[in-house]
Parts: structure tokens; C-alpha cells; sequence
């Protein structure tokens, strides 16, 4: 049990060095100059939707890449994907919605709640257990957030 506790720190450290490394810094920085005033006028009227054909295209470049076994192309059409996820989550900033950020403590809330096998002292031994861990506590995910979203929605129409 001290161990997965260990590990769940460690990953804990790893994912807050991450959020702040440089190389992401720079990006995000440099994705906020493109989108500001006097920044380029291509990306500055990008939306959400208009990106969408490039996201699609990005990701199946790398799956070209991963079928050829082109690990220096894979490297750089990663990154093209990591690009997208940095425009979306600018633009999302823009408009006040969310930040890179969020983006990431989001995903890293997951990956430890769809891991309970690491990170809360499970244990399961294949690759097919893991897969149906992970589809249920997804599923259970779906429904609680459905929920949340039905009592939110009842308690917009209530008079106060």
C-alpha cells in the first residue's frame, strides 16, 4: 500500500512538472501571441469548429506514422497534435472558459480514477481486465454526470 501511494506522489510530481515545463510554457506562450491583437490573422479567426478538419488530419497522420513504424515523423505529428490541444484550449481561455491548464488536471483526474489497479491498491493481472475496469468506471462516470446534470437543470427552474 505504501508503495501505490509512493507511486500515486510520484505521478503527482510528474504531472505538476509537466504543467510547468518550459518547452509547454513556450508553447502556450507563443499560441497566446498568435491569437493577441497584431498576432496573425489566420489563427486569430480560428474557432473551435474551423479546427476541427485539422485536428482529424493531424491524428491521422500519426496514425501513418505509428502503421510505418516513422518514429521521427511520429515526433513531430505528435506534436502537431499537442499544438491542437494548446490552440483549442487557448481559444477556450479567450472566450473564459477553460485554460491548458484545466485541460490538463483534467486528464490527470482520470487517468488516476480509471486506475484504481495503481493507484488505490487494486490489482488486476491482464490488459482484458483493465479494458473492462476502465468501460464500467467510464460508464458509472457517464451516469453521475448525467445526474448532476439533471438536478442542475431542475434547480435552474425552481423559483427561489
Amino acid at each position: 500500500m505504501k508503495e501505490k501511494a509512493a507511486m500515486k506522489t510520484k505521478f503527482s510530481r510528474q504531472a505538476v512538472i509537466l504543467a510547468r515545463s518550459p518547452a509547454l510554457r513556450s508553447l502556450e506562450k507563443i499560441m497566446k501571441m498568435l491569437l493577441a491583437p497584431g498576432g496573425c490573422p489566420w489563427d486569430r479567426r480560428q474557432t473551435h469548429s474551423s479546427l476541427l478538419k485539422y485536428l482529424r488530419e493531424e491524428a491521422g497522420e500519426v496514425s501513418q506514422a505509428v502503421r510505418k513504424k516513422d518514429w521521427e515523423n511520429l515526433k513531430e505529428e505528435l506534436g502537431d497534435v499537442l499544438l491542437q490541444v494548446v490552440f483549442h484550449s487557448a481559444l477556450a481561455q479567450r472566450d473564459g472558459r477553460f485554460c491548458l491548464g484545466d485541460v490538463i488536471k483534467s486528464i490527470n483526474a482520470k487517468m488516476v480514477r480509471r486506475h484504481p489497479h495503481v493507484f488505490a491498491g487494486g490489482k488486476l493481472d491482464t490488459p482484458g481486465q483493465v479494458l473492462r475496469q476502465w468501460k464500467q468506471i467510464k460508464k458509472e462516470e457517464k451516469a453521475s454526470a448525467a445526474v448532476s446534470a439533471g438536478l442542475k437543470k431542475a434547480g435552474r427552474g425552481r423559483k427561489k
